[in-house]
């Protein structure tokens, strides 16, 4: 059964952002975790209460996985360079 994947609003903004090209592969990186959240390359976060991370190009997408709801949570995307800072 498939996972439903939801957004916060800042990883919207992000999305609609983002070039064309970077954001069809963002898309279609987070659409695959609805099938399989925790994909090979996927990495938890250090410090952090769970979070998982995927490399899309030069991008990263954080999200949580929630299996009792069968949910993920895309929390945050954006570029390697300042994807981590606060």
């Amino acid at each position: 059964m498939p996972y439903q994947i939801t957004y916060v609003p800042s990883a919207v903004k992000v999305i609609k952002q983002t070039d064309p090209l970077p954001r069809q592969r963002i898309l279609k990186a987070i659409e695959a975790l609805s099938i399989n959240p925790r994909p090979r390359g996927c990495k938890r976060l250090k410090g952090g209460q769970g979070e998982l991370r995927i490399r899309v190009g030069s991008h990263r997408v954080i999200y949580e996985v929630n299996d009792g709801q069968l949910t993920i949570l895309v929390l945050k995307i954006g570029h390697r360079s300042s994807i981590y800072r606060r």
